[in-house]
């Protein structure tokens, strides 16, 4: 099989890469190797592939990338991060939107179409599923600042006040997306579809939860509770835990995402085409359980700190059903404990605390 992976010699990109090339796959990789991400350090495999340093945005870069025809492309690269006010937001459309639409663009004109695995993410859902004991389901809003200022952390029934029970999120519930960097992955998804059905190009969407594992940017807000708390411990300082530590995540390892990827592209196409799937364990576990399970690999004697801070936009509960990629033969491999275990002692990249691109 010949892959494109776009992104490749980032996070996830190069542990999707070093899965093609372990099986005999050809691989050409797109990446821009911003050094506000990668810095020095370039993986090792570039001498194994195609490397094509260029970026999204560049016609000539997406047209060196296709001009060996492809059989699946492999779609990571994006600018990654909750995303702040007008600047950040023309970069975010920019890199993540405009890029995307070239990329499609670029492969329509060719004479076969190769399958499209977009890596997108849990965060286009906003706020998590939840059951209402009074009034059933419940579709509840964004939390408010007024109340995460008094430290009301749980979100409450719209329609009756009480509480809500969190449940799995279904790939069927409606995206109510709260950062910029949702938006556009929200819209890379109907884009990608909508250009993917015109011109027969089967895309498929990966719906990331909270990924970690080696080579992880350090710091990143990308899923950063894992980076941020490592490096914290690192530093010898307590893991700061927003809130109170019990927001609910699915924290997935790197290598149950390769897994994942790998799936969508041998399958039958009739099973992915045009699909969004959530990708996680299906276990839920509270942030400050992450931060107490890393700091017994590297710092025992440093207990979590809960300063009463809140981050607005931040969801309270969010956790993957994963029973339709299941049917698939999906079965996350890496438990939470073994996962953080591995994660305290692997290495990662430092990277700015602001944002990155994957």
């Amino acid at each position: 099989m010949r892959a494109l992976v776009t992104g490749g010699a980032g996070f996830i990109g190069s542990h999707i890469v070093e899965a093609l090339l372990a099986r005999g796959d050809q691989v050409s990789v797109l990446d821009n190797l911003d050094p506000r991400v990668h810095g020095k350090q370039v993986p090792s495999f570039f001498h194994k592939v195609n490397f094509i340093h260029g970026d999204l945005l560049s016609e000539a870069s997406i047209h060196e990338a296709l001009k060996d025809q492809v059989d699946v492309i492999f779609h990571e690269a994006a600018m990654v991060g909750l995303g702040k006010g007008a600047a950040d937001a023309e970069s975010y459309v920019s890199t993540n939107v405009i890029g995307t639409v070239r990329l499609m663009d670029a492969i329509a004109k060719q004479s076969r179409s190769p399958r499209f695995i977009l890596a997108s993410t849990m965060a286009i859902y906003g706020e998590g599923a939840y059951n209402c004991k009074v009034c059933g389901k419940s579709r509840n809003g964004r939390r408010k600042l007024e109340d995460l200022a008094k430290h009301n952390w749980e979100p409450y029934c719209i329609k009756c006040g009480g509480e809500l029970e969190p449940l799995p999120v279904t790939e069927d519930q409606p995206p109510n997306p709260s950062s910029i960097y949702a938006i556009t992955k929200l819209n890379q998804e109907l884009i990608c579809t909508s250009l993917g059905r015109e011109f027969g190009i089967p895309v498929v969407a990966l719906r990331y939860h909270n990924v970690y594992g080696p080579r992880m940017p350090r710091d990143t807000p990308y899923a950063g509770v894992a980076s941020i708390f490592k490096s914290q411990l690192l530093a010898g300082v307590p893991p700061t835990v927003y809130e109170d530590g019990r927001q609910l995540r699915d924290f997935i390892h790197v290598q149950d995402i390769v897994q994942a990827n790998l799936i969508a592209a041998d399958g039958p196409e009739e099973a992915f085409a045009f699909e969004a799937f959530n990708v996680g364990t299906g276990r839920p576990h509270q942030i400050l359980d992450f931060a107490v399970e890393l700091a017994m690999s590297l710092a025992p004697e440093l207990k979590p700190q809960f300063p009463g801070s809140f981050r607005l936009g931040d969801v309270r509960h969010i956790f993957a059903c994963i029973s339709k990629i299941k049917q698939h033969g999906f079965t996350p491999r890496v438990s939470f404990e073994e996962g953080v275990s591995r994660f305290a002692h692997e290495p990662t990249r430092e990277s700015p605390r602001s944002r990155s691109h994957e």
